[in-house]
């Protein structure tokens, strides 16, 4: 499937807005970077052959966040505002 896209042209947003979601003290995450995850805001590999790789961390406390979806945050993977300077959607 990832085929079809240029690498020039990822990440694709996945969304215009972002995904508040729990983690959990001590788990392991993979946030997706590339945007082409069914499995948003985390990676399920369809990032294959497109030279992007998921961003893993490790979940320091319990807590609620606000995952980026657009895929232009500056503070991977947490929402920092920037979809809020994407283009307008044609």
């Amino acid at each position: 499937m990832t085929d079809q896209f240029e690498q020039s042209e990822l990440p694709k947003p996945a969304g215009r807005a972002p995904a508040k979601v729990s983690l959990e003290a001590g788990k392991n995450y993979a946030y997706c970077t590339c945007g082409l995850s069914a499995n948003q805001p985390f990676c399920d590999g369809a990032h294959k052959g497109t030279g992007f790789a998921p961003h893993k961390f490790t979940a320091e406390e319990d807590c609620s966040v606000m995952m980026c979806m657009c895929k232009k945050t500056g503070n991977t993977p947490r929402c920092d505002g920037a979809h809020k300077h994407l283009p307008p959607e044609a």
